[in-house]
C-alpha cells in the first residue's frame, strides 16, 4: 500500500519511499516484468542508484526503473524532480551494472511515478 506524505502520521520520508517503490514493483509485476535487482548502487561516492532492474521476458529488454513519489504536483511534481543530474546518475549505474554482463540486452530507462495514484512512464528518457 501506498502511504502519502503528510496523510500517515509518523511516516518518514523513507518509508514513503520504500512504500512507493513497492507499490511500483507490484504494478510492474502485475504488467508482466520481472524483478531482477532492487537498489542497484554503483560503489564509491558520487555515483549512481536504480531502484528497479526488471526484466520484460516478451523481448528480453533490461529495464531500468527511476521511482518517484510527491504528495502533490506543485515544483513539478515527481517527473519535474528528474532533472539531468539525477539522469546522468542513473544512466552512470545502469553503465556499471551491464558492464559486469558478457553480453548486454536491449535496455530502456522507464519512470514510475507515485503521486496519488501510479503512473508508468516507458522509455523516459535516453541514456544520450
Amino acid at each position: 500500500m501506498f502511504l502519502q506524505n503528510k496523510k500517515v502520521a509518523g511516516a518518514t520520508t523513507k518509508q514513503r519511499g520504500d512504500a512507493a517503490e513497492e507499490a511500483a514493483l507490484a504494478h510492474l509485476q502485475a504488467a508482466g516484468l520481472a524483478l531482477v535487482a532492487r537498489n542497484y548502487r554503483t560503489p564509491g561516492r558520487g555515483g549512481g542508484e536504480i531502484d528497479l532492474v526488471m526484466r520484460d521476458p516478451r523481448d528480453g529488454t533490461l529495464v531500468f526503473v527511476e521511482v518517484r513519489q510527491r504528495a502533490g504536483a506543485s515544483h513539478g511534481g515527481a517527473a519535474g524532480s528528474i532533472t539531468a543530474t539525477k539522469r546522468r546518475r542513473i544512466v552512470f549505474a545502469a553503465r556499471h551494472y551491464l558492464s559486469r554482463l558478457r553480453v548486454w540486452p536491449p535496455c530502456r530507462f522507464d519512470v514510475v511515478l507515485v503521486e496519488g495514484r501510479i503512473e508508468w512512464v516507458r522509455a523516459a528518457f535516453d541514456a544520450d
